[in-house]
């Protein structure tokens, strides 16, 4: 191999590994709601904060603002409440839930790569 190929090579795996430790590893903020609040989340690149604490049985509003046009954050997915909606490109987009019980849910891209988090305590 050249050093050429070896520069290459060595590219390719650097981008793999960021990409993997941008959408898996990577921690971005949290916030606490307080009852019956609401709270928006910036989609760009991943959600920000990614992790909401709640208090189980209340209801929260979560503002989906969403900043990118990247096909992987159209949609934004809670499979525990069955949720599934698609969040226009610079626009705000509500969803309300309401935890049961204390526990944590997940919340995904329609892609599953980019995740947050719903805390309730």
């Amino acid at each position: 191999m050249t050093p050429t190929d070896w520069a290459v090579l060595a590219a390719g795996v650097a981008s793999i590994a960021w990409v993997n430790w941008y959408f898996f590893l990577a921690e971005r903020g949290t916030v606490v709601a307080t009852v019956a609040a609401d709270v928006t989340i910036t989609v760009k690149g991943g959600y920000t904060p990614a992790v909401v604490r709640v208090k189980a049985g209340q209801p929260v509003r979560l503002i989906f603002d969403r900043q990118e046009r990247s096909g992987c954050s159209e949609e934004i997915v809670f499979p525990d409440f069955g949720i599934k909606k698609f969040l226009p490109a610079f626009q705000t987009t509500t969803v309300e839930v309401t935890p049961p019980a204390p526990g944590t849910y997940e919340f995904t891209c329609g892609m599953s790569m980019l995740h947050g988090r719903l805390i309730a305590d």
